[in-house]
């Protein structure tokens, strides 16, 4: 057995690794996190078209959503995750209302609201393209749970024609649903 030292300079800490002739993908090594559950969405326009990607990754008890399109109307946009994985075009209505099983209103600012699935409006810039993170600590993938977005009818990322006003029940006046994707367990 050969004992070797490797110093990670960047991050100022020693690493020892035992080159012992095995597979070092048959090694198992202490984790401290528990491990990431994912899920992604292939957003497509009211045409069918591919213009983006959403990645959702839960990990110690928060859902992170990336999104990333391109095609989009400069400007702001609302954004939630809707209660069905079903995205036909060209109105989306297939992916039915806001993902809500909590039975609130819709809205940020409304009183009686929020829905687990109302997110932070979008703004995009003049280039029609836009790259984003949202993290969130009340839905999660766990299948079974309540508020799982894995549910039996999965759910749906949707991206409106217009902004959210975070107040108006059901959707915050936020206009058509101009892009759409299904959330796949990963």
């Amino acid at each position: 057995m050969i004992l070797k030292q490797f110093l990670l300079p960047a991050a100022g800490m020693m690493c020892l690794a035992m080159m012992t002739g095995c597979n070092p993908k048959d090694a198992k090594l202490p984790v401290s996190a528990e491990a990431a559950m994912t899920a992604e969405a292939v957003l497509i326009d009211t045409d069918g078209k591919e213009i983006g990607e959403a990645h959702f990754t839960e990990a110690n008890g928060a859902l992170t959503i990336s999104v990333r399109a391109e095609g989009l109307a400069p400007g702001t946009h609302g954004i939630h995750l809707h209660e069905k994985a079903v995205c036909t075009p060209p109105d989306f209505k297939s992916a039915g209302g806001h993902f809500n099983p909590t039975g609130k209103q819709h809205g940020f600012d409304n009183p009686k609201g929020y829905h687990l699935g109302d997110l932070p409006n979008l703004e995009v810039g003049e280039s029609g393209k836009v790259a984003v993170k949202v993290v969130m600590h009340n839905v999660t993938l766990q299948k079974g749970k309540p508020n799982s977005l894995l549910d039996e009818d999965g759910s749906a990322l949707v991206i409106h024609a217009g902004p959210d006003d975070y107040k108006t029940d059901p959707a915050g006046d936020s206009g058509d649903r101009i892009v759409c994707g299904a959330l796949e367990a990963k």
